[in-house]
């Protein structure tokens, strides 16, 4: 038996301790646990695009063409406007769907102006005397016609008759105003809205079943014979109408005596997608120059359209609006706003057109 002395049990056990206790050593450290590697997933791929499509307005104004949100049954308002020089810059003449130039006495024209599809609140005027064709012009659209005074055949006929109409001497007074900035009688306005106002108050309907034209896209004529500018003669020759084509707005601008025509309530020149010149029969009545001017039989007119005119007819079937053809098929309008223009038939329709070379005028006053 061997007996260990006290200094070599010491040392024994010594050397035992260190040898279970792995941490003695620096180089017995525990290795750090192993981390997976985090795998990143793919991003899903984004959802095709599709490509925005216009679609087309599912409806459009009767007699402009141009899309709106919802059918339009308001009734037209024919506001006869002043067209003596004084007059001059009118106010609304740009918001109307329609403007007629007819002549007046004494060889100045008067604008009627259509509003069906819009005028909101803005002026409209000077507003001027009405006579019989004017009535009956206006009523072919079953249009309300406006007016401040007229002949007196033509109160005959309201009396008569017992025509709708809104007058500011004898039967809508509130329905317009006088303007501080001008000299009666070419200080008279209205608006859309005192005009409905007026016409709801007396009873008269300000809905209807509006008369259409037909439209077609632009770049679609290819007919007629090309024609960017040219001048309108009524009666006077100090009096000339011209209208010159710009391309990129695909409207004819409106000039008066060389002079821009400009709207009072936008300085905007006024312009047009469609411009007809139509002839008939005038008639003078009596010495002060009144007209009687036919509005029915038909005759020869002149369409112009996206820099191109069109030899054609007009026509007026009864209960119906004034239409263009060429042939028995009735000419497109392109859509936007139209100015129709009534001369003489007693001096041929190439007499009151003179087709001239475009005038470039001062961009500011183009609108």
């Amino acid at each position: 038996m061997i007996r260990l002395s006290k200094n070599a049990v010491g040392s024994a056990l010594l050397l035992l301790g260190c040898a279970g206790l792995v941490s003695c050593s620096p180089q017995a450290e525990e290795a750090p646990p192993q981390v997976s590697p985090v795998v990143m997933e793919e991003p899903p791929a984004p959802e095709p695009v599709e490509p925005l499509v216009e679609h087309e307005p599912e409806y459009t104004a009767p007699l402009t063409g141009i899309g709106i949100a919802e059918p339009s049954d308001q009734r037209p308002l024919a506001v006869m406007v002043n067209n003596a020089p004084a007059a001059r810059p009118q106010s609304g003449l740009s918001e109307a769907d329609i403007v007629y130039e007819v002549l007046a006495e004494g060889g100045i024209t008067r604008l009627v102006a259509f509003y069906q599809s819009g005028g909101g609140e803005v002026n409209i005027g000077p507003v001027r005397s009405i006579r019989p064709y004017l009535i009956e012009l206006a009523e072919s659209y079953g249009a309300l016609p406006v007016h401040a005074g007229g002949s007196n055949d033509a109160y005959a006929i309201f009396q008569r008759q017992g025509k709708q109409h809104l007058d500011e001497i004898t039967n809508a007074g509130t329905s317009f105003w006088r303007s501080p900035d001008r000299k009666a009688p070419h200080n008279l306005y209205t608006s859309l809205p005192k005009l409905l106002e007026g016409a709801d108050k007396r009873g008269y309907p300000i809905t209807s079943d509006v008369p259409e034209y037909v439209f077609e896209k632009p770049e679609q004529m290819t007919d007629g014979e090309q024609v960017t500018a040219f001048d309108i003669r009524f009666m006077l020759q100090s009096y000339r109408v011209s209208y010159t084509y710009d391309e990129d707005k695909q409207t004819y601008l409106r000039s008066v005596n060389g002079e821009p025509h400009i709207d009072l309530n936008n300085n905007g020149q006024l312009s047009a997608a469609n411009v007809i010149v139509m002839s008939t029969s005038h008639r003078v009545l009596d010495d002060i120059g009144r007209l009687a001017v036919d509005l029915n039989s038909g005759g020869e007119a002149l369409i112009f359209r996206e820099g191109r005119m069109i030899e054609g007819k007009w026509k007026h079937a009864n209960g119906d609006i004034i239409r263009f053809y060429d042939g028995s098929t009735e000419i497109p309008l392109l859509p936007g706003q139209t100015y129709i223009h009534i001369v003489p038939a007693e001096q041929p329709l190439e007499g009151h057109v003179s087709i001239t070379e475009p005038v470039h005028l001062n961009p500011e006053n183009q609108g």
